[in-house]
């Protein structure tokens, strides 16, 4: 069941709140996804059989949440996982990050330090404003303030604004050490084509924890959603419950 909590100027946020024992686990779609993809309703329906808190989110102006897409920022979808976990969880958390939920992920951990008791990051894309993006198109983003590109995954173009680019640029994390200690767990797929594996060896090298492991799928896509990869991504949770 999807619910609602208004934010402090009126946008509401949509959100799916299941109560349960343990650390709750906290899903963060990827760019221009939303709480109804197949790892997050799947992650769910564990959480539900094992009684587990589960909150799944979607950020403004993605899936059921009010607001446009393209007024979104790095920052601002940051900011809207805070203000639904903040006001609707307690305790520990586990965090789950899909691509660029993963790269939110690791800011909601670096805000809320105290409560973070693990990570999990999938094709996590942390800085893919740096890495992702040559000079012809931070130019086409500098002179046309947007641009938009096919997506593999939609009919409709895929939209980047400068504002979000600017925000990811305030906000890289692998120039330097990242402060996060909670054991994290990295799956990226080698077939990725959207995230090289490599971002995924940077970013375990770049944690300051000593309990984090990457794990390696040879044939694995970006999405990481056969059934067998939603079994990894199942185990990997459960380890860390």
């Amino acid at each position: 069941m999807t619910d609602f909590l208004a934010r402090a100027d009126g946008l509401a946020l949509a959100y799916a709140h299941r109560p349960g024992t343990g650390p709750t686990l906290v899903f963060l779609p990827g760019y221009r996804s939303d709480m109804q993809g197949s790892k997050a309703l799947a992650l769910d329906a564990w959480a539900a059989e094992q009684g587990r808190a589960v909150l799944r989110l979607d950020y403004a102006g993605n899936g059921a949440s009010g607001g446009a897409f393209e007024d979104g920022t790095l920052e601002s979808w940051r900011d809207d996982a805070l203000f639904l976990i903040d006001r609707l969880t307690h305790g520990p958390l586990i965090l789950v990050g899909s691509s660029m939920g993963g790269w939110i992920a690791l800011l909601v951990a670096l805000a809320r330090p105290d409560r973070v008791a693990g990570l999990v990051g999938i094709a996590a894309a942390p800085d893919f404003t740096e890495w992702s993006f040559d000079a012809e198109r931070r130019a086409t983003l500098l002179r046309d303030g947007r641009l938009a590109e096919p997506s593999p995954y939609s009919d409709k173009p895929t939209v980047t604004t400068r504002a979000f680019w600017e925000s990811g640029q305030r906000n890289l994390l692998l120039g330097s050490a990242i402060p996060i200690r909670a054991p994290v767990r990295l799956l990226q797929g080698q077939a990725d084509a959207e995230v090289p594996w490599q971002i995924a060896l940077r970013l375990a090298e770049s944690l300051a924890g000593d309990d984090v492991r990457l794990t390696l799928v040879k044939d694995g896509d970006h999405r990481l959603s056969r059934a067998q990869d939603i079994a990894l991504l199942i185990e990997t949770i459960a380890e860390l419950t």
